[in-house]
């Protein structure tokens, strides 16, 4: 069985475009389904943060108003409080070292945006995984943390790279809206990234080599289910 690094936001607020502070985190659906789904597999995973610092849940991800069922809401919030101790003692990014591990997933929540997007200890951990050909799976705002692998040039390790993130159209119309600071896709299609849009909402995970990515919540299962089959081939 494969040792996974998850690598989570730590960041509690985003700074929005004007310029109030939202509330934020990782998102329960995502982390939850990832870790559970490895877990499950066989699969060992370890939880890093920036700073080892102690992750925060997206409110949002665990109202009824968003998630729209009330079990999910309650079967979210006992798997977080099932993994409580690895939550509140994860890794710093700083101390990791790659080869420990066969694959790193990346799930979202707006949080990356604020951390992880710009977190120099992670673009070292994906440089490295990546010209080790170890699997990096991120999804929905994931892969903000995409952006922060930058080569000795300063163009975007992953240029060229084919992946999907959670769309402009989602952001605007389900997301931050207008309101949102930048928008991820657009941002990663600018530093050279090839995204992959499927329809608002709509399932949907690309994979490029050992890049393997979903696009938004609704991607969550797929997501996990393709980083295990990659793991068991």
């Amino acid at each position: 069985m494969s040792n996974i690094l998850m690598v989570v936001t730590a960041a509690t607020t985003l700074t929005l475009a004007d310029g109030s502070a939202h509330s934020t985190g990782y998102w329960a659906e995502e982390l939850v389904i990832a870790h559970r789904d490895l877990v499950r597999a066989g699969h060992t995973v370890t939880i890093a943060t920036p700073g080892g610092r102690v992750p925060t849940v997206d409110p949002g991800s665990l109202s009824l108003e968003i998630v729209g069922d009330q079990g999910k809401v309650d079967s979210f919030r006992a798997y977080i409080s099932s993994i409580a101790v690895e939550l509140e003692r994860p890794l710093a990014l700083d101390t990791v070292t790659t080869t420990d591990y066969d694959a790193i997933v990346m799930p979202g929540g707006h949080g990356p945006m604020a951390d992880l997007a710009f977190d120099a200890n992670l673009g070292a951990i994906l440089t490295q995984a990546n010209s080790a050909g170890l699997l990096i799976a991120p999804f929905c705002h994931g892969p903000a943390g995409l952006l922060s692998a930058v080569n000795e040039n300063g163009g975007l390790v992953f240029s060229g790279r084919r992946l999907t993130v959670f769309s402009d159209e989602e952001e605007l119309t389900g997301g931050l809206g207008k309101n949102a600071p930048w928008l991820v896709a657009s941002t990663l299609r600018d530093g050279g990234v090839i995204v992959e849009d499927a329809d608002p909402w709509s399932e949907h995970v690309v994979r490029d080599g050992n890049l393997i990515s979903g696009q938004n919540p609704q991607s969550s299962d797929a997501l996990a289910q393709a980083l295990i089959e990659a793991l068991a081939a």
